[in-house]
């Protein structure tokens, strides 16, 4: 992430600058507002850090200019100022200014404001690169219809259920159920490397078309870890890379890629997977029409401690009209839900 950085002052552009690179980012470096706003319309970078009072363009003024033609872009801007009445925060924040400094700042408190406003950023790309790459591999199925928005409120559900129930023994708190929330949706982005011919096939698969079929798995985790090894702080990416790879695992030890048993096998990925196994269910497939609920659910109690987690069943059978009213509220047009 590349910041601008605009201050007529040398000594305090160059104090910002200096900073500003020691936390690892790469700067951009103007002596006034015009050269800012020049700079700005030329590479974008999406975080600014601007003094108030310059020469030509103000602090304020290159808000108003950024925000004006920014589009869906959006640009975190910092104003440092010596300004501190309240009538000077509202004429900033007036302007589109996201935060304000006071000169002179102190170099830990700018360090904690620039971190937060990355936070921003980084949230806003995250959600979009992850929506984005979900509907890329949801377009590749045909069958797939509100899928990914039935699968993640199942797991919503089925997370906080858990936690009302404080029955697992494991810690989930109100942070894993968003990333769960958010993620879930990418649990076969391993799908993308599935050949057409096996992935639109209109029939049951061979078992050697089924053995390429499982291999989705391993190839959703080793990109999803591909960019957490890059990223190894973005939780949710982890979180992402252990539903994709045992979603499909069971929990007597018989699913896949690993054989996974019990409590080995992640607890975002047994939400997942009883979400996943209910929406196959009760919505129509090449291979099998809707199951109703009851049947749905008679299917799931019978797998109980063999396909899945006893809990986790539990968990369901808690909120099974939740499930219903997620499915009716995203349902697919050509399912009648009874």
């Amino acid at each position: 992430m590349k910041i601008l950085i605009a201050d007529d002052d040398l000594i305090s552009r160059k104090q910002l600058d200096t900073l500003t690179r020691s936390l690892g980012f790469d700067t951009l470096v103007a002596e006034d507002g015009k050269q800012a706003w020049n700079i700005w319309k030329n590479k974008r970078p999406r975080f600014v850090i601007t003094d108030w009072v310059m020469p030509e363009l103000t602090g304020p003024e290159l808000c108003k200019k950024i925000r004006v033609v920014e589009g869906s872009q959006y640009t975190y801007i910092i104003i440092v100022t010596s300004k501190d009445h309240v009538e000077d925060i509202v004429t900033g924040m007036a302007a589109g200014a996201d935060d304000f400094i006071k000169k002179p700042f102190i170099k830990e408190e700018l360090a904690v404001r620039i971190r937060a406003g990355e936070r921003i950023l980084l949230s806003e790309t995250r959600d979009i690169v992850i929506f984005s790459m979900a509907k890329l591999a949801e377009s590749r199925d045909p069958e797939t219809g509100n899928h990914l928005e039935r699968i993640r409120h199942y797991s919503k559900t089925l997370a906080q259920t858990i936690i009302q129930l404080n029955t697992t023994g494991k810690e989930i708190n109100e942070s894993i159920i968003d990333n769960i929330f958010l993620t879930s949706p990418l649990h076969d982005i391993g799908k993308m490397g599935i050949p057409d011919y096996i992935l639109l096939k209109t029939g049951r698969l061979d078992d050697v078309e089924f053995k390429i079929m499982k291999t989705h798995s391993v190839i959703g985790f080793n990109t999803l870890n591909a960019a957490l090894k890059k990223y190894p702080k973005a939780d949710y990416l982890k979180i992402s890379a252990e539903i994709a790879l045992s979603h499909h695992e069971k929990y007597d030890g018989t699913g896949y890629p690993n054989q996974l048993k019990g409590d080995e096998i992640p607890l975002s990925a047994q939400i997942v997977s009883l979400a996943d196994v209910y929406d196959a269910l009760v919505n129509k497939r090449v291979y099998k029409e809707a199951y109703p609920h009851d049947v749905a659910k008679s299917i799931i109690i019978e797998e109980k401690a063999t396909h899945f987690n006893p809990l986790i069943v539990d968990a369901f059978l808690a909120c099974e009209k939740n499930f219903a009213e997620i499915f009716y509220r995203f349902k697919s047009e050509d399912v009648e839900y009874y």
